[in-house]
């Protein structure tokens, strides 16, 4: 019999989710204690009252439940739910084997909202959860003598050794977010700046001395899962010595089963979310990025099934949830698994948004970003290289009368056809709706000719990462890199999430073209459009090219942050070369504005990506008018307004027109849908018309509500006529491609873009101001100022000046330095009166020295007339010395130039020699067994000629 009130609706509701977690449901006249060893017993006399359930685990009185009726709001009735746990009547008491005052743990729910706080916690506090927690849980709990949240009050000082300062940070403003008992917490690190060895650092210590049970750690694909699991069994416990997943069991999920004794579980969003369906992963979505597969996911009508309990994977399966990426994982089918369980949220991202800062109760608990990243040395710096192009810039025209490729994007199959008219297209049809070759090709070897002047003296092509705008324009551009470079296949890889590798005649999966990307000298260049534009971890990366344009600032963060990784000497040059001696800056080649198009954190429009276009027309035509699909249909409509060409716009045209949409295009129909699914424009539209003198006759002759249907459905129209349907469904499935070999692009520039210009411009002179501002107070710069030089420089000063540039307003850096010098002098801007960067060169040395700092400093106080390493400065001026030495007849023996190579170079190691530099390597007897008493004299010579 169905329920006659909300009440007793929410009751049946609850009875229900008690059940599922384990819990047998009796009526207190109908006790049967020997039923089972958990009862929620309802309608229990206390002595304030009946209370709706209470809850007993072994006859032991645990908890008790407040129900109210479906909608009620719950807050208030909190109150009522601690009179009931504390008035358990005597005889209760006395059965049940415990005098306590108080029952620990709380409930009030309407069987849609449920609360439950533990009444042990250092300052109790209700919070939602997905249900009731199981008995056996419960028992636990009771059991322990302190609470977890208690617990994570009381951790000991962080051992800080092998921690980056950011790290450090991290670790120990989560551990005061947890402290307070704050449910969400956020950290915003940099990429490369170790966001999963901090989540290793903390996850440790919840385990260790929190007593932390379990930690899920989730991704959104497998090759991250797989990058985490390795980043777990490499991390050294402290003070212990022996790895994390030596000591404590680390799953990567991989099957349809939780390991029971698993302290941290590493998932993927999807895969959680079929296990708590009860369905099997289909094959394969493992490896997609999590909005791809939100789309295999979804219902036939493009809707995420709702989690329901699970039995089997109760909600405090886990303690923390670690989610991330989370900047992208907290959305549509991924946050019911995080809401779900009954944990602790900690989200991990580079670039967090407005609304993950919101997701996360604006609990940012760290905050460091990529400017800080880079003066730290965690990340490195990236300069921008701007291609242009006619094409690019302008689009173009195929004259009537040439023969063109057809090509079916899908099938890519071709055939040819002759223009009847000329056929013209814009620069956002370029690798749409029209491809030019000559585009592609002008681009790349605008690139190719740009490296050597940024990356000189390297045989190899830095590793290149090149992101195209789709499938079919990343298989053009491989093709293209071949040819381009002259190489064969193993150069130029194309990353998707299948791939065919020819050689052996099968498809892999894309974790072995990362791998061979990450590590193989032979591949320097890898085409993606989404797979590896985050997360994925390329140290070697040196070049970012883009080719498609990016208007979301986040995931541009993310794709920049590819190139932002350190990476060791000796393990760039194992990739890419003996020559490549150090990684101190990545170059971002930018074919198409992306630096300098805008950016927004908006979400995107279409909100339904698993419905497919043909059935979005029809629910809307059926009446649909919710905002996700109004949305969508008009993001929909404006992609495919933009992949048509010149005659297809003309027959959509013509079809609108014969419908009785004269002059209405693709785009009018687009933004109609977009208004009126906007609450406000809408609202401000309606109040438009209500003012007009026509309508101005009060409620009796305008109906907000009719109004507000006659423009929706007036949007909505168009789509209405089958004839139209058919033909927008037929022209996105034929979406053939023009290549347009005719079409020759021409290269309009190819330089650094005029901000890295000036900012390089802005840092030099700022650093040529600090040396005239500072040179009376730096020691070093006291030195490097005196005429003739009095005092010596010593490794401790060359240190206090690299130290108090670093701090000062501008944070100078010698590598930042150097870039900037040698960006003015590859672009010909003015260095200073007389100056020449090595003769439009500033290239520093292999092995960068503090003593370049000398460079740097004499070159802009205009003492140098061009900026080489410290060490080409040193031997230069040896060799003019020996020289002149012999040309006044002084010859050297031996042992002699020996010990003056050895003081030479400790001179382009710290920047002079002396007694206690000589003492301090226990050289000084030798070397005056070798020169005697004019050793002094000759230190003091080298000093004075060498520096």
């Amino acid at each position: 019999m169905p329920p006659s009130s909300p009440e007793q609706l929410a009751r049946q509701q609850i009875d229900q989710q008690l059940e599922a977690a384990g819990w047998a449901v009796q009526d207190y006249r109908q006790f049967h204690p020997n039923a089972a060893r958990a009862i929620a017993l309802r309608e229990v006399p206390l002595k304030t009252g009946p209370c709706d359930y209470l809850l007993l685990v072994d006859k032991k009185p645990l908890g008790v439940i407040e129900a109210k009726k479906i909608g009620a709001t719950l807050s208030g009735v909190q109150q009522q739910t601690a009179s009931y746990s504390s008035a358990l009547p005597e005889f209760l008491a006395q059965l049940a084997g415990t005098h306590a005052s108080q029952l620990p743990f709380l409930y009030e729910s309407t069987g849609v909202e449920t609360f439950f706080r533990d009444m042990r916690d250092p300052a109790p506090r209700a919070r939602g959860v997905f249900n009731f927690h199981r008995p056996e849980t419960l028992a636990e709990w009771a059991a322990q003598p302190i609470t977890l949240r208690e617990r994570l009050q009381h951790l000991p000082p962080l051992d800080v050794h092998g921690l980056r300062q950011c790290q450090i940070e991290a670790v120990t403003h989560l551990e005061k977010s947890h402290a307070q008992d704050l449910p969400r917490a956020l950290i915003q690190m940099a990429t490369g700046a170790g966001k999963t060895f901090t989540a290793a650092t903390f996850a440790y210590r919840l385990i260790k001395h929190a007593g932390a049970k379990r930690i899920l750690f989730l991704v959104d694909r497998t090759n991250l899962a797989e990058q985490t699991m390795a980043e777990f069994d490499q991390y050294t416990l402290p003070g212990d010595g022996r790895k994390f997943t030596q000591v404590y069991n680390v799953q990567h999920l991989q099957g349809p089963h939780i390991d029971p004794v698993a302290r941290v579980t590493i998932a993927t969003m999807q895969r959680v979310y079929s296990m708590l369906r009860g369905e099997e992963l289909p094959e394969g979505a493992d490896d997609l990025t999590g909005a791809e597969a939100a789309k295999v996911l979804a219902t036939p009508n493009g809707k995420g099934v709702d989690v329901a309990y699970n039995p089997a994977i109760p909600i405090e399966t886990f303690d923390f949830i670690v989610t991330d990426e989370c900047h992208r994982s907290i959305y549509n089918l991924w946050r019911q698994v995080l809401e779900y369980f009954d944990a602790h949220l900690i989200g991990l991202t580079a670039t967090p948004s407005k609304q993950t800062i919101g997701f996360f109760n604006q609990n940012l608990v760290m905050e460091y970003g990529y400017e800080r990243a880079v003066l730290d040395k965690v990340n490195v710096d990236h300069i921008v290289w701007r291609i242009k192009t006619e094409v690019t810039a302008d689009g173009g025209k195929v004259e009537a009368g040439l023969f063109v490729d057809k090509r079916d994007r899908q099938t890519r199959a071709q055939r040819w056809e002759q223009l009847d008219e000329d056929l013209e297209f814009k620069p956002t049809e370029l690798d749409r709706s029209v491809v030019v070759p000559s585009q592609i090709r002008t681009v790349l070897q605008a690139f190719q000719d740009a490296v050597p002047a940024l990356f000189s003296g390297r045989s190899m092509l830095p590793k290149t990462l090149i992101f195209a705008k789709d499938d079919v324009h990343a298989e053009d551009i491989v093709a293209m890199v071949k040819e381009v470079f002259g190489k064969g296949d193993e150069f130029c890889s194309k990353i998707t999430h299948k791939y065919f590798d020819k050689l052996d005649r099968s498809y892999k999966k894309p974790k072995d073209l990362i791998t061979a990307f990450r590590n193989s000298p032979a591949m320097r260049v890898a085409v993606t459009v989404d797979m590896i534009a985050t997360g994925t971890d390329i140290k070697a990366l040196e070049c970012l090219v883009f080719m498609r344009d990016v208007k979301s600032r986040t995931y541009f963060e993310q794709m920049k942050g590819r190139g932002t990784r350190t990476i060791s000497a000796t393990d760039l040059q194992a990739r890419s070369g003996i020559e490549a001696a150090d990684k101190d800056r990545f170059v971002i080649f930018d074919a198409v504005g992306v630096t300098e198009s805008i950016k927004t954190d908006s979400a995107p429009l279409d909100r339904e990506p698993g419905v497919n276009f043909k059935d979005l027309m029809l629910r809307v035509a059926f009446g649909d008018q919710t905002q996700g699909s109004l949305l969508s249909l008009a993001s929909r409509v404006v992609r495919l307004d933009n992949q048509l060409d010149a005659p297809q716009r003309k027959q959509v045209r013509e079809a609108l027109a014969a419908s009785g949409f004269v002059g209405l295009s693709l785009t009018d129909i687009a933004q109609n849908l977009r208004r009126v699914s906007d609450a406000d424009e809408l609202a401000n539209t309606i109040e438009i018309i209500a003012k007009n003198p026509i309508n101005d006759h009060g409620d009796a002759t305008f109906s907000y509500t009719e109004t507000r249907n006659t423009l929706v459905e007036e949007a909505c129209k168009p789509f209405g006529d089958p004839a139209l349907r058919n033909l927008l469904e037929t022209l996105k499935l034929r979406n053939e491609q023009t290549i347009a070999t005719a079409v020759i692009d021409t290269l309009l520039t190819s330089e650094l873009d005029q901000a890295a210009r000036d900012k390089a411009r802005s840092l030099t002179q700022s650093f040529a101001e600090f040396i005239e501002q500072h040179h009376a107070e730096i020691e070093a710069l006291q030195v490097l100022y005196s005429r003739p030089r009095r005092l010596r420089l010593t490794d401790a000063m060359l240190e206090d000046l690299e130290a108090k540039l670093k701090a000062s307003p501008d944070h100078f850096t010698k590598e930042a330095l150097w870039r900037a010098y040698q960006i003015q002098a590859e672009t010909g801007s003015p260095a200073g009166a007389g100056h020449a960067a090595n003769n439009g060169k500033a290239v520093q040395g292999k092995v960068q020295r503090v003593t370049d700092l000398i460079s740097l400093v004499r070159y802009a106080m205009h003492t140098a007339p061009v900026l080489e390493p410290f060490e080409a400065h040193v031997h230069a001026r040896y060799a003019t010395w020996l020289a002149t030495k012999s040309a006044a007849g002084v010859a050297f023996t031996d042992d002699e130039k020996s010990w003056l190579a050895k003081m030479r170079d400790r001179i382009i190691a710290s920047g002079s020699i002396d007694r206690d530099a000589l003492n301090a390597s226990n050289d000084l007897g030798p070397a005056w067994r070798v020169f005697g008493e004019r050793l002094d004299a000759v230190m003091d010579e080298l000093n004075e000629v060498l520096v």
